[in-house]
């Protein structure tokens, strides 16, 4: 049944309050229904009894005087019993239902032979000549609206009345009349109406008490224990697990309530083995964390070394050259000073041989200071970085590698390119692993280029670094694999296969996106992503590049 439709309150205490009250108040209204009536009954046949008794009476008193045929005196009998309480009429009728004396003025001559008076021995084709008492007496509503307890007694024929000489009746006539007694029913309706207005009130009474005691019960036996039950199972929902429920006003409630205190112990033992499981968990994931950063920073030292054991080789012929141009001129300039220094004729060659000295010591300067900030093991930091700066340093150590592999490195830098935040010198570890990867795929093609761009891309709100070769590229089942540690498509001892896991991981420590496209025979291009920056918004990062960008 819907919630609008509701009868019943939701409240089991109230259900058996009302219940209850409901049952007790039918029954207590049927049992005083039927004592009502019971008593209504008892008191008509009190009424009939007296009724009855009263006719045998008059009839007594009257008979003497009716067998003397002294009518006179027998109604002035009956006038007088007429006229005491109670009485409301006494009439006699003969048999053809002629009234012959009445102790009301106002009645009619005759009765009507199919009125309730006369019904009684008159609905059968010859009239009864006895009646029981209970079907000779009639309740009936009078003009005034009253009610009234008649009561008919045959008079009969007797020896007496036939055998006299006064007025002699033939034998073979069994009735010679009819006595009609009528009562007041005012005392017994007045009797009756008290009565009920006792069982109303006793009712009422017995409601009130039953009510009171009810609820009483109800409220120690049945609402107590149910409320002690819903706060235990509202402390539960609340992870409230140290707070046990007592109950010991019935059996049955108990035993729930020792259930519910067995399944709230072992709930709270549960959570107690779960908090633990999920503490011991949680430390051995943070010493497999600290484990797994420690083995990444080992991995990107491992790629760094390999990569600048790579670089070494090339930036060693590098240095070679200035050194032996420098080894060469300082020679010449050995010669040309004698003991009394420099001829005055070449003072300008000397001089000359001098900043060609300076020159290729810078150059050697600038390799080795370009090569020891790439080797250095500084704390990853990252800062406001410009990405081509990052790219020009990077192919300087790069160059020479490249030109001994026979590859042209071309760069397409992109202008006014917004600053991010990143560790420039993990951005170099991608850019090197990448390009080195790129130069080892390309040096077996007839066309080797190896071509490095910067972007930025609008939509992502990113810095873009595209490094395309024109390898020998790869099959797409190849491309979800390169990532993978220890995947590697060079022969033995060309590789651990290390680089490109290093440069996916960097990549996601900066929250970037790396992209690869590739076909077998004509290269490879590798597309990566850096956010302007992964802690603060990009219109705050737009603003201060736009700063930069007017400061400059």
């Amino acid at each position: 049944m819907s919630g609008k439709g509701r009868i019943m309150p939701k409240r089991l205490s109230l259900q058996l309050i009302l219940s209850l009250t409901v049952i007790i108040v039918i029954v207590t209204g049927v049992t005083g229904y039927i004592n009502i009536k019971r008593e209504e009954s008892q008191i008509i046949n009190r009424m009939v009894e007296g009724a009855e008794q009263l006719s045998k009476s008059i009839e007594s008193a009257t008979w003497h005087a009716m067998l003397a045929d002294h009518r006179e005196d027998a109604y002035k009998i009956m006038e007088t019993i007429g006229q005491e309480q109670g009485i409301d009429r006494i009439r006699y009728y003969n048999k053809e239902g002629d009234i012959t004396f009445s102790t009301k003025p106002d009645d009619p001559d005759r009765v009507d032979i199919e009125a309730e008076a006369c019904i009684l021995c008159h609905h059968t084709t010859e009239p009864l000549v006895k009646v029981d008492t209970p079907k000779r007496s009639r309740i009936y509503t009078s003009d005034d609206g009253g009610r009234k307890l008649g009561m008919i007694t045959p008079i009969y024929n007797e020896p007496a009345c036939s055998d006299a000489d006064c007025h002699a009746h033939p034998p073979e006539i069994n009735v010679l009349g009819v006595l009609d007694v009528s009562l007041d029913l005012d005392y017994v309706d007045n009797e009756i109406r008290e009565a009920q207005m006792r069982n109303s009130a006793m009712l009422l009474l017995n409601v009130i008490l039953i009510g009171i005691f009810i609820f009483i019960f109800t409220r120690r036996f049945v609402d107590q224990p149910i409320n002690k039950l819903i706060e235990g199972t509202r402390a539960v929902s609340k992870m409230k697990l140290d707070e046990p429920i007592n109950i010991d006003s019935s059996e049955e409630l108990g035993e729930l309530a020792n259930s519910f205190n067995i399944m709230r112990e072992r709930l709270r033992e549960a959570i107690d083995e779960l908090n633990s499981f999920a503490q011991r968990l949680e430390e051995k994931v943070d010493d497999r964390t600290k484990q797994l950063e420690l083995a990444n920073k080992k991995l990107m030292a491992t790629d760094r070394l390999a990569s600048l054991g790579q670089l070494a080789a090339s930036v060693a012929h590098e240095i070679n050259n200035p050194l032996y141009s420098i080894l060469n001129l300082s020679k010449l300039m050995e010669r040309m000073v004698k003991e009394d220094g420099v001829p005055q004729d070449r003072i300008n060659e000397f001089r000359k041989y001098l900043s060609q000295v300076s020159s290729e010591t810078a150059r050697v300067g600038s390799i080795v200071t370009d090569l020891l900030a790439f080797s250095r093991r500084a704390r990853a930091k990252k800062s406001e970085a410009d990405i081509n700066d990052i790219v020009s340093t990077t192919t300087s150590l790069l160059d020479h590698k490249l030109t001994l592999m026979g590859i042209n490195l071309r760069l397409d830098l992109g202008s006014n390119l917004p600053h991010f935040y990143c560790d420039s010198s993990q951005l170099q570890q991608v850019i090197i692993n990448i390009v080195i990867n790129a130069a080892e795929a390309t040096q077996n093609s007839p066309v080797r280029y190896i071509t490095i761009r910067t972007d930025f891309d609008e939509k992502k709100k990113a810095i873009v670094l595209e490094v395309e070769d024109t390898g020998e590229g790869m099959p797409p089942e190849m491309i979800n694999k390169i990532f993978e540690p220890f995947f590697t498509t060079r022969t033995e001892g060309k590789g651990i296969g290390l680089g490109l896991s290093v440069v996916y991981g960097i990549v996601q420590s900066h929250r970037g996106d790396i992209d690869v496209q590739s076909t077998p025979g004509k290269g490879t291009t590798f597309r990566i992503y850096f956010p302007l920056r992964d802690d603060v918004s990009d219109e705050e990062l737009i603003d201060s590049n736009n700063n930069n960008f007017s400061a400059g």
